[in-house]
């Protein structure tokens, strides 16, 4: 299964994007993730302020 997302109100905070977007059911979802080459971080949230969080405190594997 797929998820077509169309993103919003997206920011970034060092390499991690974050955007807000509608699930399946309507509810409105926040993702963090990472656009570092060989990370693969990302991750849902309820909430923007937690997105937010793990944004800024995400630390690369890869360096």
């Amino acid at each position: 299964m797929t998820a077509n997302r169309r993103f919003r109100d997206i920011d970034r905070i060092g390499p991690v994007q974050v955007g807000t977007s509608f699930d399946g059911r309507g509810h409105e979802k926040h993702t963090a993730a990472c656009t570092a080459p060989r990370c693969g971080f990302s991750a849902d949230y309820d909430s923007r302020a937690a997105a937010e969080l793990a944004a800024r405190t995400h630390r690369c594997p890869v360096r």
